[in-house]
C-alpha cells in the first residue's frame, strides 16, 4: 500500500474503531439495561476498565509512531495491545466466576470486515487467528461451547473478508502496474529531453537511480514501495538543469561565479516542478538536497550533518560516483577505482561518514553495474573509431 494512502486508512481504522467500541458498550452496558431490558446496569467487573485505560495509553505512543513515520507499525501494535488485554480482562472476569460470558464488542466484527483495507495478508492473519484464538480459548477455560461457537463464526467472517482481500489486492496491483508504467514513461521522457541538451550527462540520471537504489537496499530503510519513489526521484534529480542554457550547461571551460551560480539554481528549479506529482513527495528531498555536503557547504540551502535528509546524503554519493566515472564536457571520466578513493575522501566533509562505511560494502556491486552498463561499451567503441 502506498505510504500516504495506509496512513489515512490506518487513522480512520483508528478513528472509528474508538467510536465503536465505546459506543457499543456504553449501549450495551449502559442504555440497553436501563431502557430495554431493565437489568443490572455496569460493567461485568472493575477490570474492564483496564481496556480503556491501555486503549488510551496507547494514543501517544501510536501518534510517536506516527510521527516517527513509522505508519505500518501502528496496526500491530494497536491489535496486539487490545488482543492481548481483552484476552487477560476475559480470564480476570469470567474465569471461577458464575458470570454469563457477555463479551464480543461488535467491534471485533469491524476489525475483521476492515481487513482488507490494508491490503496486507500478514495482518490478516494475525487478526484473524488471534480472535479466533481468544474466542476458542476462553470456551476451553469457560467450558462453555456457545463461546467455542464464536470462534466459528470469526472463522466465517474472515473467509468472507480474505475473498475480499484477495480481489482487492488484485485490483491494486493492476492500478500499480498501470501507474507504473505511466510514471516511468513520463520519466524517461524527461530524462531524454534533459539528455538532448546535454548529450554528455547520458545515462547518468539511470547510473545515479541504480547507484543509489543499491546503496538504500545496503542499508534495508526502505519498503518495496519508497524504494519505488526513491528510484524515480533519483532519475529526476537533475530535472531542474532543463532551464540551464545550453552555452552554460555544455560549456568545456571553467564557469564564472555568475554561470556557477545558475548551475547551483537547478535542484531548487527541479524540485519546485515536480513538488505537486504524486507519488514523489516523500522522495523530494533528493532533488532539492543531492548537493548539500555534510560540512554545510553545499547548495541551495546549505543544510549540514543530519539536518540533510538521508535519502539526499545516498542520493549525494551516488551523484558524485557517476559524475567522477563518466566523461563530461570539460574532462574524462575517471576509473572507479580513483572515484572510490576520492568518496573515502571526502567522507566527513562532501559525505555522510557512516553513509561512506556503508558505500565500501556496496562498492563491487556498483563496480559491476558500472562495467555491465551499455553506456561504457558505446563509449569505448567511439574511442576506437576516434
Amino acid at each position: 500500500m502506498i505510504p500516504q494512502e495506509e496512513q489515512r486508512a490506518v487513522k480512520w481504522f483508528l478513528l472509528l474503531f474508538y467510536i465503536i467500541l465505546l459506543g457499543y458498550d456504553f449501549f450495551y452496558y449502559y442504555l440497553f439495561p436501563k431502557y430495554i431490558v431493565k437489568g443490572k446496569i455496569g460493567l461485568p467487573s472493575n477490570y474492564w476498565y483496564l481496556i480503556y485505560i491501555v486503549l488510551f495509553m496507547l494514543i501517544p505512543i501510536l501518534l510517536y509512531l506516527n510521527k516517527a513515520n513509522k505508519i505500518s507499525w501502528i496496526k500491530y501494535v494497536f491489535i496486539v495491545s487490545y488482543m492481548l488485554t481483552v484476552f487477560i480482562v476475559d480470564i480476570l472476569t469470567y474465569y471461577g466466576s458464575k458470570l454469563r460470558y457477555t463479551n464480543g464488542n461488535v467491534v471485533e466484527v469491524f476489525l475483521i470486515l476492515s481487513l482488507p483495507l490494508f491490503l496486507n495478508k500478514r495482518y490478516f492473519w494475525i487478526v484473524s487467528i488471534g480472535l479466533f484464538s481468544k474466542y476458542f480459548l476462553m470456551g476451553i477455560i469457560l467450558k462453555s461451547s456457545i463461546v467455542i461457537l464464536a470462534s466459528i463464526f470469526i472463522v466465517i467472517l474472515s473467509i468472507i473478508s480474505f475473498y475480499l482481500l484477495v480481489r482487492f489486492q488484485v485490483y491494486v496491483r493492476a492500478i500499480s502496474t498501470s501507474y507504473d508504467n505511466q510514471m516511468k514513461g513520463i520519466v524517461k521522457g524527461v530524462i531524454a529531453t534533459l539528455e538532448l541538451k546535454d548529450p554528455y550527462t547520458k545515462g547518468h540520471s539511470e547510473r545515479v537511480a541504480n547507484y543509489a537504489l543499491l546503496l538504500a537496499k545496503q542499508l534495508g530503510i526502505l519498503s518495496k514501495d519508497e524504494q519505488k519513489t526513491f528510484y524515480y526521484a533519483c532519475l529526476l534529480h537533475d530535472i531542474g538543469k532543463v532551464h540551464i542554457p545550453d552555452q552554460i550547461l555544455m560549456k568545456p571551460g571553467k564557469l564564472t561565479n555568475e554561470e556557477f551560480e545558475i548551475i547551483k539554481s537547478h535542484p531548487v528549479v527541479g524540485a519546485n516542478a515536480v513538488k505537486d506529482v504524486e507519488g514523489l513527495s516523500n522522495s523530494i528531498c533528493v532533488i532539492r538536497s543531492h548537493h548539500e555536503r555534510w560540512d554545510g557547504l553545499g547548495y541551495p540551502d546549505r543544510l549540514a550533518g543530519v539536518d540533510i535528509p538521508l535519502l539526499a546524503r545516498i542520493s549525494a554519493i551516488a551523484d558524485a560516483f557517476d559524475a567522477m566515472t563518466s566523461s563530461r564536457s570539460y574532462r574524462a571520466a575517471m576509473s572507479v577505482e580513483e572515484a572510490y578513493k576520492r568518496i573515502l575522501e571526502g567522507k566527513g566533509s562532501q559525505f555522510d561518514p557512516n553513509l561512506v562505511e556503508e558505500f565500501k560494502k556496496v562498492f563491487p556491486s556498483w563496480v559491476n553495474f558500472h562495467k555491465s552498463y551499455p553506456w561504457v561499451k558505446n563509449i569505448e567503441k567511439k574511442k576506437e573509431v576516434l
